[in-house]
Parts: structure tokens; C-alpha cells; sequence
């Protein structure tokens, strides 16, 4: 099977810039969980690759790459999280392991076996306004949620875990500088019911 090439002058521009929605946890979770990775690495040998505490989080939906920001994107994802009605909720995971792909970096995650449906319940509601909002098309595709802790070369087993829980109280817009490791937030929804 061959793949079409460009023509010259007509390369597709390289992306640069990512949307997503996420939650992200206060700095005192998110220093107890970037604890619980670091441990986590050490444990299998692993001593590099551990994601830094301010940037932990969970993606609810990724809105896409880009090269630069697309017109409108950003309006009408704000629009759709300022229709997000929610009580504040805990999210718990109780095991960690690799997700496996075609990388040369594995994501090391933190899962739930069960549970999370506050969370669940969150992202379908989220998922109708995005396509309310015209943006049904980043609403495709099942839901894991996960918070990837680490990137490193070995696919590690699932395994269980002292369970953690943190407690969600806002979801945000951000806008993620490729390959720079900088999170740009744009815009927030608290959760905090009617």
C-alpha cells in the first residue's frame, strides 16, 4: 500500500498547539500523586519520565492539534463548558500501568477497576453541549479515564494500587504548546451544582 506524498510547497503544516478539556487536581493532590508515580517508577526501576505535578490531570475530551489555533474553536468550546452544570464529585483510582502503543514512549496511567460514574456522568453531559456547540466531532470514542503519570520505554502490567482519591472541582479549556510542556488555560467552569 503506498501513502500519497505532498506536493512540494504543500506540506501539511506540523502541529503546534493542542486543545482539551480536563480536569486538573489542586496543587496538594497533584503533588500526592506526582508522590505516588515517582514511587510507582522506583519500584519497577524506572527513574525518568515522570510527568510534573502542575501538569497532571484528565483529559475529557481531546479538541485536536493544530498549527496555530483554528477560528472559532476555542469560542465554541468556552460556549459549551458554560452550559456544564455539576456538583463537585471525587475521582479515584486504584491501579497504574502502562498503555500500550506504537510510541517510543509508553504512558504510564493511573486507572479506576471501577467506579468514577460522577465522572462518567460529567462527560456525556459535556459531550452534549460540545455538540450543541459544533463540535461532535471530537466527542467520538469511549471514555478510559486515566491520568498519565509518566512516559518511559517499558509497557508495564496493571496492577492495584493504594487507592487515591481527589476531589474535581472545576473543568478547564486549555490550549497545550506542542513539544514545549506548557499548559495555557483559556478558560474554567467550576462545578458547583444549579
Amino acid at each position: 500500500m503506498s501513502t500519497q506524498g505532498s506536493l512540494p510547497g504543500f506540506e501539511p503544516d506540523q502541529p503546534t498547539d493542542r486543545f482539551f478539556l480536563a480536569i486538573f487536581p489542586d496543587a496538594r493532590h497533584a503533588a500526592r500523586l506526582a508522590t505516588l508515580a515517582d514511587g510507582f517508577l522506583g519500584k519497577h526501576g524506572l527513574g525518568a519520565g515522570a510527568v510534573a505535578a502542575s501538569r497532571l490531570h484528565v483529559t475529557l475530551f481531546h479538541l485536536g492539534d493544530y498549527a496555530g489555533q483554528p477560528p472559532g474553536l476555542v469560542e465554541h468550546a468556552g460556549q459549551a463548558l458554560s452550559r456544564l452544570v455539576a456538583e463537585p464529585f471525587t475521582i479515584r483510582f486504584d491501579q497504574a500501568g502502562s498503555f500500550g502503543n506504537h510510541r517510543s514512549k509508553s504512558p504510564l496511567v493511573l486507572v479506576a477497576s471501577e467506579g468514577n460514574e460522577a465522572l462518567h456522568a460529567l462527560h456525556g453531559q459535556l459531550a452534549m453541549h460540545l455538540r450543541a456547540h459544533g463540535l461532535g466531532q471530537s466527542t467520538h470514542g469511549s471514555f478510559v479515564p486515566h491520568m498519565t503519570v509518566a512516559y518511559g520505554k517499558a509497557l508495564l502490567p496493571f496492577e492495584a494500587i493504594e487507592p487515591i482519591s481527589w476531589p474535581a472541582s472545576e473543568v478547564r479549556l486549555v490550549h497545550s504548546l506542542l513539544g514545549k510542556t506548557r499548559h495555557i488555560p483559556l478558560a474554567s467552569r467550576a462545578l458547583a451544582g444549579g
